[in-house]
């Protein structure tokens, strides 16, 4: 047996830029293997694809098209806003990450590229969109799915929750918190708070369907 879409998957790998000799970007070395579910949105098509058909214990190297990883750099993605959208007690730096939240509700990050005394400007293209990727995997282990389990993570989750004056989730989900809008969002995908105070100098692959 090789792998086959919906399998579950740990996998180990380095991700470089361009190609062999570029610059490491990513690496599972030093770290937990990845573990994801083939087909179903998890990873970047090229990376998916190139799982299936492998062996235990299989290693390969391959070249991802911009195509087959995060797309075009999009300039149309990077947006100026007024300064004052940063709370007081924040000072936004070059390289800090913001969440955003859209109309409907999603939250993506932002990066924030250019600081002035009126404005700052982001950008939510993906830090490795308009780039070729390679990586060299090797397939530690794949098991096939449990149905139930799959169904879980193929569907769509909904918090049946409201918020209360204090601003917890009266259903007490521990990935459910309110937004200002008294909305229950889901916790697991949003960073605390509005702006994160870290620079995010590495791009990990572990969040590999964001920012298309």
């Amino acid at each position: 047996m090789v792998v086959e879409k919906n399998n579950k998957v740990t996998v180990e790998y380095e991700g470089r830029f361009d190609n062999k000799d570029g610059e490491v970007f990513d690496s599972s070395e030093g770290k937990e293997p990845l573990n994801f579910v083939v087909g179903i949105g998890m990873v970047v098509p090229g990376f998916d694809n190139a799982i299936i058909g492998m062996d235990k214990g299989q290693e390969k190297e391959i070249t991802l098209t911009k195509d087959e990883a995060y797309g075009d750099y999009r300039d149309e993605l990077k947006q100026k806003v007024p300064r004052n959208v940063i709370p007081q007690d924040q000072k936004p730096e070059v390289g800090m990450m913001m969440i955003m939240a859209t109309p409907q509700g999603q939250q993506m990050p932002a990066k924030i590229t250019e600081v002035t005394d009126e404005e700052i400007t982001l950008d939510i293209n993906h830090p490795l969109a308009g780039k070729a990727l390679y990586f060299k995997i090797k397939l530690v282990d794949y098991s096939e799915m449990d149905s139930e389990e799959l169904k879980k993570m193929t569907q769509p989750q909904e918090h049946n929750c409201s918020c209360s004056e204090d601003d917890a989730c009266k259903t007490g989900e521990e990935d459910c918190k309110c937004s200002e809008d008294g909305k229950c969002v889901d916790d697991s995908k949003v960073e605390d708070g509005v702006v994160g105070g870290d620079k995010k100098d590495e791009v990990s692959i572990e969040d590999l369907a964001e920012g298309k």
